[in-house]
């Protein structure tokens, strides 16, 4: 994969952005917030700091993978979460930040103000009235410095081909849309960049499909198993320490002549050629490779005894066949 083109910015860092819309974003909001998504979420929302001035949350103190189960330990929603501390008449007032899947975002915000009940704070969809963007910085030795008011944190590198990519995710009230060209290569690499991390995403097609660790959501930091109880929360404990985990999220890709032609999008079924009769597991997320038209990468999750022998087989048993990558991390086995 060759490197993007740069750009210099009024802060001096080198990057390229991109509109995501498919990502939306809710806030809560009000002195109960932090103890209620603790309770709510399988990570841990306590202890968690605010970015300092403008500057983009970064690292595990600042920035939290969270899952949002149904009580049968199903992911309902994935989400990036970080917290702004602002000073209003001398109180620090607490906002959560949760960037998630759009076509999620108002289902979870609703099924999360279900259970405020007489807490005090405020669950909010804004995800129609604030704009999400993706920036790819190539001066990392460059802090990424956002407007005033936006939110904005950083998500794990990628790197392809020796090539590091830092990547931020931030969001606003709305604004005027980047350029159309710009737009649309960049949102090719990010999304491409979003699959090769190995970390999933939840999204409508693939709502409650998955216990978290079918997608190694414990492997990428996303399930804290000290924390108090949350929705679901037996059932995830149980599949880490009541036995071996038998499906697995792994990274894949298709070579094909016309790729146009063929269904990959996420919740698209994946079949094992000694198993035709039943789906091995399905795509989780899935891009096209910006510097290589003729190839798609996707997330799968599959069951780890079809990755044994045989062929694994996109949309039919009929389908084009996966080749199987390795991860950019090391799975958490108990």
């Amino acid at each position: 994969m060759n490197p993007i083109s740069t750009t210099k910015t009024d802060n001096s860092a080198l990057w390229e952005s991109t509109p995501l819309s498919d990502w939306g974003l809710i806030l809560v909001e009000g002195p109960d917030s932090e103890q209620f998504l603790q309770n709510q979420l399988t990570n841990s929302v306590q202890g968690l700091e605010s970015a300092k001035g403008s500057q983009a949350a970064h690292g595990s103190a600042q920035v939290r993978l969270v899952g949002y189960c149904s009580p049968k330990g199903r992911l309902l929603a994935s989400a990036w979460l970080l917290l702004q501390v602002n000073i209003v008449g001398g109180e620090e007032i607490k906002r959560y930040g949760l960037l998630i899947s759009r076509d999620i975002a108002a289902s979870t915000a609703k099924r999360l103000s279900m259970y405020v009940l007489r807490s005090k704070l405020t669950v909010k969809d804004v995800s129609d009235s604030w704009d999400v963007e993706g920036h790819l910085i190539r001066d990392t030795k460059t802090p990424y410095l956002g407007n005033p008011d936006e939110i904005s944190l950083q998500l794990p590198s990628v790197t392809v081909d020796g090539d590091i990519f830092e990547r931020i995710i931030s969001a606003r009230p709305k604004q005027p849309l980047l350029n159309t060209h710009k737009q649309s290569k960049n949102l090719e690499l990010w999304n491409d960049l979003e699959v090769l991390s190995g970390i999933p995403r939840i999204v409508m097609a693939t709502q409650e499909q998955f216990v978290p660790q079918m997608i190694n959501f414990e492997s990428v930091a996303g399930i804290d198993f000290k924390k108090g109880c949350y929705p679901g929360q037996e059932i995830v404990a149980r599949s880490q320490y009541r036995g071996a985990i038998k499906r697995r999220l792994h990274l894949a890709r298709l070579l094909h002549h016309d790729l146009d032609t063929v269904a990959h999008a996420p919740g698209t079924e994946v079949f094992h050629s000694q198993d035709p009769n039943q789906p091995a597991g399905m795509v989780v997320l899935s891009a096209k490779n910006p510097f290589a038209p003729s190839r798609i990468d996707l997330q799968i999750e599959i069951k780890l005894e079809a990755l044994e022998n045989g062929d694994i087989h996109l949309g039919s048993i009929d389908g084009p066949v996966l080749k199987i990558d390795s991860l950019p991390y090391p799975l958490i086995e108990i």
